[in-house]
Parts: structure tokens; C-alpha cells; sequence
């Protein structure tokens, strides 16, 4: 019996039990199905972390103060301490101090509320300097960013994000040269940002008023000189790491502290990315874990099918084997069908798969990233299920004597 016709046989005895056939595939299915769209998820999750991160800016190095301590010992966390100042940022600025840095933004933020008119929205206030464009990877779409004599000045003016503009200028087309007021103090509206998309903290990087440090200042009523936090741009990606180290050996002098000790934290992209992706990657591991334990669950179901339909096949197989059949081709024909079974199961999980990370991140707003690897995979997987659990039926097939088989009722 050739291989043609063993596949042949194979297909037609896979036809003659349709219902069946379908739910003994239903189990790989449904986990082809679900292992392609969980890791599907667990990349589109780390792609959309990675993007988030970059459009901070390229090349960066983001340094935080430390933590502070009350008078009744309770800490706070990082970032809550005052030990990171202008003086700070500007000797970080020194090219003769640290070489490996091309630009140094300082930015002090908190909320404010904006008002226009009976319009009011409050927002993430951001006082920087004229380097926060480029370090941050920021563009103006209209209007300009402030000036170094402005930001020297202290002038009364403001960038807003678009997300602000949305809200505080709904019905007006060119918010360029209107005004807005924050902290009782009249500023004006000279430019508005290109949209990132992104996101941080829990908070829209669209949804921003940008001004000069002193300006934010005075709209807060603060005369302290602590910097919430500095963004450095290295002059590469290759000298990233030359720049923290010079960062923090200057940081150190300049606060008396040794590294055990440090009131300040440098944190990179990579960093950033590694952490949050630790995350992902431990969660999209659980649920493939989960997945996968469906697809063995429809490989039991494959070897249950077929040792059943050895047992109606009994006079079948004896009446083959008296006619000189070997018990490799019976063997071969049981291993084919088991073999259809999980191959055809995969196909279409893998196309429920290909469906599905298609509809669902319109559905659920959540990005999927279908993985060419992980569909390859997973129907790899499903072929060595119907080729695993169907070894011992197609065993115990090849092994039935023909007069023991003949004479089954």
C-alpha cells in the first residue's frame, strides 16, 4: 500500500466520522488558538512598553532624586526627596565634566489648573529649559518653543500638549496667541506640541504645559531649587554608559555621599524596558502554560478517538492483514489519520489565531503582535500531538493477530 493511498484511506475514514472528527480537533484548536494570541498579546504588550519608552527620547539617561524621610521616620519613595538641584543640572551641563553628555533638561513638575475663560483643565505643569525639546524627542506642530532669553526672563509663556489644547481650546482653531491663566498669573500660549501617543506614569505625554523653570515657579508660588527630575541626552548610544558613569561619580562629589549611600537614582531606557518587560514576559509564560495545557488535553482526546475507532476497525484490520497486509502498513495508516487530525486542528487554530489578533485589539484596545515564530510553532506542536498520541493506537492496531480479529464480534 503506497503512501497516496494510505493518505487517501486516511481522509475518507477521517470523513466517515465528520462530528466526531471535528470535536476530537476541537481541543487543539481552541489551544493553537490560544497560545498564538497570548504571546501575541505578551509581544504587543512589550512593543507598546518599548515605543512608550523611546519617545521619551533617544540615547537617555533619567536622573531622580532619592527618597525622603520625615520627622516621625516615615519614608517616602523615590523621587520624593529635594537632594537633586539646578546647580545640579548645570554642573551635569559642564562638557569639561562630563564629555559623554550632549544635552542636560532639568524639569520641576507638578498640577496645575488652567483656566480660559469658563473653560478650565487641569494638567501636568513641566518648567525646563530650551534643551527639552530635543532631549525629550519633542516637536512643535504650531507656534514656536520658548527662547533662552524668555527662560532667563522668566516669561509668562507656555507650550501646551495637544491633548490640553483639545480641552482648554475646543472651539477655537488657532490657540497661538491666546492666553490662559494658571496661578493667577496670565501666561500666553506660544506654541503647541507634536502628539507622542505616549504615556508615563499612569499620565498622557500629551497632556502637558510646558514653560520656562522660573515661570513654573512662579505660578506655584515654590522658591525652592530642587528639580523634580533631569533628562540627559548621551551624544550616543555608545557612550550611554560612559555618561551615567560620569553622572554619577559628579553627583557623588557633589552631595558627599558614597555609592551605598547615594540620595539620587540614574535610571536608562534599557532599564526601563527590562524592567517592565519582566512583567510581561512572567505573565505571557502563566498564560501559555495554561494554553498549552489545552493542547494536551486534545492530544488525549486524539489517542481516545483513535483507540476507538481501532475497536470498530477489528474486522477491518484482520480482514487486511489476512489478505497480506503488514502490520507496518496498518500501523502507518492509524498514524496518518491521528496524524490529519492534529495537523487539521492546527491549521484552523491558526487561523482562529490569525482572526483573532486581527479583531482584537479593535475590540479591546489592546495591542497584538502576531508572532510568525510562535504560529510556526504551535503548528509544529499541534502535528506532534496527532503524531505522539497516536504511536499506541496505531501500536496496538499493528498488533492484532488476524485471527483474533476475524473472529471479534
Amino acid at each position: 500500500m503506497s503512501w497516496v493511498e494510505t493518505f487517501r484511506a486516511a481522509a475518507e475514514a477521517v470523513r466517515a466520522h465528520r462530528l466526531r472528527s471535528v470535536l476530537t480537533m476541537l481541543g487543539i484548536v481552541i489551544g493553537i488558538a490560544s497560545v498564538i494570541l497570548t504571546v501575541g498579546f505578551g509581544q504587543g504588550a512589550q512593543n507598546e512598553v518599548k515605543d512608550e519608552i523611546s519617545a521619551l527620547g533617544s540615547n537617555l539617561l533619567i536622573v531622580s532624586p532619592g527618597s525622603s524621610t520625615d520627622s516621625s521616620g516615615t519614608r517616602g519613595g523615590f523621587g520624593s526627596a529635594t537632594t537633586l538641584t539646578l546647580a545640579d543640572t548645570t554642573a551635569m551641563s559642564d562638557r569639561s565634566v562630563v564629555p559623554d553628555a550632549r544635552a542636560v533638561a532639568p524639569t520641576v513638575s507638578s498640577q496645575t489648573s488652567l483656566v480660559n475663560g469658563d473653560t478650565n483643565w487641569t494638567t501636568s505643569m513641566v518648567g525646563t529649559t530650551t534643551s527639552w525639546p530635543q532631549v525629550r524627542a519633542r516637536s512643535v506642530a504650531e507656534g514656536r518653543f520658548f527662547s533662552e532669553s524668555e527662560a532667563a526672563a522668566g516669561a509668562d509663556v507656555v507650550v501646551l500638549g495637544p491633548d490640553t489644547v483639545d480641552e482648554l481650546f475646543a472651539d477655537v482653531p488657532d490657540p497661538v496667541g491666546q492666553t490662559v491663566t494658571a496661578g493667577g498669573r496670565t501666561l500666553t500660549v506660544i506654541g503647541v506640541l507634536d502628539a507622542s501617543g505616549a504615556s508615563s506614569s499612569g499620565s498622557s505625554e500629551d497632556d502637558v504645559a510646558v514653560m520656562p523653570v522660573a515661570s513654573a515657579l512662579n505660578v506655584s508660588g515654590s522658591t525652592s531649587t530642587a528639580v523634580s527630575t533631569a533628562y540627559v541626552e548621551a551624544t550616543s548610544g555608545a557612550t550611554l554608559s560612559a555618561a551615567y558613569q560620569e553622572i554619577d561619580a559628579l553627583l557623588l562629589t557633589r552631595h558627599a555621599v558614597t555609592a551605598d549611600d547615594a540620595d539620587f537614582t540614574i535610571s536608562t531606557q534599557d532599564s526601563l524596558v527590562e524592567t517592565a518587560n519582566a512583567t510581561n514576559a512572567t505573565l505571557t509564560v502563566l498564560l501559555t502554560g495554561v494554553a498549552a495545557i489545552s493542547l494536551l488535553v486534545g492530544g488525549v482526546g486524539v489517542m481516545n478517538i483513535m483507540l476507538v475507532s481501532v475497536t470498530e476497525r477489528i474486522r477491518e484490520i484482520g480482514l487486511r492483514k489476512a489478505l497480506g497486509a503488514t502490520p507496518r502498513v496498518i500501523g502507518r495508516q492509524f498514524l496518518v489519520e491521528a496524524s490529519l487530525l492534529g495537523l487539521t486542528g492546527g491549521l484552523v487554530g491558526l487561523l482562529v489565531g490569525v482572526v483573532g489578533s486581527w479583531a482584537l485589539p479593535a475590540l479591546i484596545d489592546q495591542p497584538v503582535t502576531l508572532s510568525l515564530t510562535a504560529a510556526a510553532a504551535a503548528l509544529a506542536t499541534a502535528l506532534a500531538l496527532g503524531v505522539g498520541f497516536g504511536v499506541y493506537p496505531a501500536t496496538r492496531a499493528a498488533r492484532l493477530t488476524p485471527i483474533d480479529a476475524l473472529r471479534s464480534e
